[in-house]
């Protein structure tokens, strides 16, 4: 049986990792920091938390992080733990540098220190892109990273590779674009629309978005973490882009979603309003914009399609009718029911 720690685990892609490797035989580590109520509600629904082994990990504690691997006997570590907000790094860019920069190399030095064999994966991010040089971005388009986050996801990369190239480790990067899902956390764009929607329907209160005309391209998080794993699973380490390969605004996504919830509309002056009774659906507010904004984000994923066999098998549509379906059970209630 394979063994495998995930840091991470309670986070969107942590969870679908682990139902995935639990599937495939493994024993499932999961990594968390102390806390008194530990956020399992993504492994609860998945029907998985009781499946998981978890093991106090914090990546802010080198000791802490060498004992974890010590006591645990791993095959394979996969580093999903981060702070992943972008808009939360330009607030707080120490605390996400520490968290993820330097937590990065603190697993990788304990790994080199206890058992240099172990695989690791590493959870590098599309928003390395930025300021794109070209579109679509490959695993060879030039980085230029316009936010904290970006950049501490850029040492994070560079520092795998360097022990790849330096101390013959197995270590692999995954360059994933926007992948979402029912579980994605509450501040990310998709889920302010699926959620926001549901509520609007329940109390009547408009959706505050930022930028309409960011272009993402949008995949699932099932697809991805497969990903991840085929990665580890090759005879030779590398680095891959995980992509869809086709983009959509903001707008485009929350038009989707609208038009599935059969709520015909319109928009006036980056506003959205329905067509019958003029009521407000969708507000813009500029505190949601980025200090540097990154307007396009394509990806192309050939070489992982051509060297792993990767594939995606979700369309941005079904994982739009996914979300809104899941929020509009957790949140909708009739105005009798308020």
């Amino acid at each position: 049986m394979k063994t495998a720690l995930i840091t991470g685990i309670t986070g969107q892609d942590g969870a679908y990792l682990a139902k995935l490797l639990l599937n495939k035989g493994y024993k499932v580590y999961g990594g968390q920091r102390r806390s008194t109520s530990p956020k399992h509600w993504r492994l609860d629904e998945m029907g998985i938390t009781k499946d998981i082994e978890f093991v106090e990990l914090d990546v802010m504690d080198q000791a802490n992080i060498r004992r974890a691997i010590e006591d645990t006997k791993l095959d394979e570590v996969y580093n999903l733990a981060a702070q992943s907000f972008v808009w939360l790094s330009f607030k707080q860019p120490e605390l996400t540098t520490l968290i993820d920069a330097v937590g990065c190399l603190r697993i990788l030095e304990s790994i080199r220190q206890v058992n240099p064999k172990i695989k690791f994966y590493q959870a590098s991010t599309s928003e390395l892109y930025g300021k794109a040089f070209e579109t679509p971005q490959t695993e060879t388009t030039r980085f230029w990273p316009r936010s904290p986050y970006g950049v501490a996801k850029l040492y994070a990369h560079h520092i795998t590779v360097n022990y790849r190239e330096s101390y013959d480790m197995f270590t692999c990067c995954g360059i994933l674009f926007n992948h979402e899902s029912a579980h994605r956390g509450e501040d990310f764009v998709t889920r302010k629309i699926s959620k926001g929607l549901a509520l609007w329907k329940s109390n009547g209160a408009p959706i505050v978005l930022g930028n309409l005309y960011a272009k993402r391209d949008w995949g699932h998080a099932e697809d991805f973490v497969r990903g991840m794993w085929q990665m580890l699973q090759h005879d030779k380490p590398d680095d891959y882009v995980l992509a869809t390969g086709k983009i959509h605004t903001v707008k485009e996504f929350a038009d989707m979603a609208l038009d599935y919830q059969d709520l015909p509309h319109y928009w006036k002056d980056e506003e959205c309003f329905t067509k019958v009774g003029k009521l407000k659906l969708i507000t813009t507010d500029k505190k949601h914009l980025r200090p540097a904004e990154v307007n396009v984000l394509q990806g192309d994923a050939s070489k992982a399609k051509k060297v792993l066999g990767w594939e995606h098998k979700h369309d941005v549509e079904s994982l739009m009718k996914e979300m809104v379906d899941a929020d509009r059970k957790r949140y909708f209630k009739r105005p009798d029911e308020i």
